[in-house]
């Protein structure tokens, strides 16, 4: 495909580039030497990316004609990266709405191509008896064939990479239960594939004939159950062989809390992936190659997969995780400016200390917090507290950090998601564990006096109705344990660190 300024670059345009396959897409398109334009509905949550200064961010969002219309004028390539996830009962005709959308716009702009990541789906199973997931990725494929754009539509089972939700899962089941009580769908059949293969299908799709209107199915060399998949990563990660007992009763329903529970991917997320593992999904075609060739080891095998996803996540170069984009039904709002915010009530908890450490001492723990550093105070409080998020369908404490040392405008850090962060100053966090309101937690690293540094966190909750300030007055007897121990612990951390010479 020629661009339409006929420079030979195409300018691509990536819906979905918050989240875990679009955030690492847009590198890849800049390094293939396209033109990437993104389209975010916070394009704050891109700011801090390393390809950031390359790619044009614009505001709007996929169910919106307006934006979406602005956001698809001169662009050759438009990337389908979006999906509403099982968030309610709604999310198929959104998903729906959203990709009618996307077609109508695309075509009125002139775009030369979609490309759509969705689901692979047994070609023997009617829609009506699919997961309410697969069959909306497969009704969104659909639609966007029918556009009236060439489309492509990329069909994929299980991604494995680090960082990925699928990865995650399997993971985490893994390490930590040496003997299983599993589903049945442990049994089924699967062709994973590595997230390396996947890219480079997306970037490849871009350049296809303009006479391509199809799905493709997408794979990797090896077809396998999920109870091999399990004893393959026992193997590669050097663990013991897993006793795995798979049993019928456990259903969808049921297996995703019980993988809420044991990984870091709450029931939310893992139930649709349950659902989907319920159905053998094998490719039938790997025509896909005749547009974007492999080359030698290519698709990558499973083994080789989890060998460069561990190595990634050893080596603390997780670029994208699962929770990269925003939890279906967490709160999005900003903090309210204040003191001159007239929407209601806002509870307070400050603390300050003084701190005998450079303010990059101190800095160098705040930026560090969560994940395996814990948060400084009342380690069983907070674990109690991530369990009792999780038992309600939340997010829980276990989702941890993307990087140990470095934190980023939209990490998601434990059941916290990194709204503002001013190196060296500030870390806002929002919370997104399940509240009866809105909560935030500030921590400042500010100059003082003769070389030190001073120390003010603020905790901040927005009351939702008079639960909401019920809430708050009900838990506001352990602030002092659990917020005034956290200031001073982070203080004398900030001072050890100094003293250890890290300063």
């Amino acid at each position: 495909m020629e661009s339409k300024d006929g420079s030979g670059r195409l300018r691509c345009l990536v819906t979905g580039a918050t989240g875990y396959i679009g955030g690492r897409l847009v590198p890849e398109l800049l390094e293939a030497g396209h033109r990437v334009r993104c389209l975010a509905r916070t394009p704050e949550k891109l700011r801090d990316h390393p390809w950031a200064g390359e790619a044009e961010v614009v505001k709007g969002d996929v169910t919106d004609a307006e934006s979406l219309g602005a956001a698809m004028r001169d662009i050759d390539v438009a990337y389908y990266l979006v999906h509403a996830l099982a968030s309610g009962p709604g999310f198929e005709r959104t998903d729906r709405d959203a990709a009618r959308v996307f077609g109508e716009q695309a075509r009125a702009a002139g775009v030369r191509r979609i490309v759509y990541l969705g689901g692979l789906t047994p070609a023997d199973v009617p829609d009506q008896e699919l997961s309410p997931h697969l069959r909306s990725r497969a009704e969104v494929g659909r639609l966007l064939l029918d556009s009236g754009v060439p489309t492509t539509v990329l069909r994929a089972a299980v991604i494995i990479g680090s960082g990925s939700a699928s990865f995650e899962m399997l993971r985490y089941l893994t390490e930590r239960l040496p003997v299983m009580v599993t589903p049945s769908w442990v049994s089924t059949r699967i062709q994973p594939i590595a997230v390396r293969d996947v890219l480079r299908y997306l970037v490849g799709s871009a350049h296809m004939p303009a006479e391509v209107n199809r799905g493709f199915d997408i794979g990797g060399p090896d077809i396998m159950t999920y109870r091999d998949m399990m004893q393959k990563y026992a193997a590669v990660a050097r663990l013991r062989h897993r006793l795995i007992l798979p049993v019928p009763m456990l259903s969808p329903g049921l297996s995703s809390h019980w993988v809420g529970l044991v990984t870091p991917v709450p029931a939310s997320i893992a139930r649709p992936l349950a659902e989907s593992l319920r159905f053998e999904v094998v490719c039938d075609e790997h025509d896909i190659a005749h547009y974007v060739p492999d080359g030698p080891g290519q698709p990558f095998s499973f083994a080789t997969a989890l060998s460069l996803a561990l190595q990634r996540v050893r080596e603390a170069r997780v670029t994208t995780r699962w929770s990269s984009a925003s939890t279906p039904g967490i709160p999005s709002d900003p903090l309210p400016t204040d003191p001159d915010w007239a929407g209601g009530s806002l509870y307070t908890d400050v603390r300050e200390r003084d701190v005998d450490a450079s303010p990059d001492a101190l800095w160098r723990v705040v930026e560090g917090i969560g994940g395996d550093n814990g948060w400084y105070s009342f380690p069983l409080a907070w674990a109690v507290r991530g369990w009792m998020d999780r038992l309600v369908g939340g997010v829980g404490l276990r989702r941890g950090r993307r990087d140990a040392q470095r934190l980023r405008v939209g990490d998601s850090l434990d059941f916290w998601r990194v709204e503002e962060i001013e190196p060296g100053r500030l870390l806002r966090l929002r919370a997104e564990m399940r509240l009866p309101g809105l909560a935030w937690l500030e921590m400042y690293a500010e100059k003082g006096e003769d070389g030190r540094s001073h120390y003010r966190q603020r905790a901040v909750f927005h009351p939702a109705g008079l639960l909401g300030h019920a809430y708050w007055w009900s838990v506001s007897p352990f602030h002092a344990v659990v917020f005034g121990g956290m200031a001073r612990n982070i203080a004398r951390a900030a001072v050890r660190g100094q003293a250890g010479g890290t300063a």
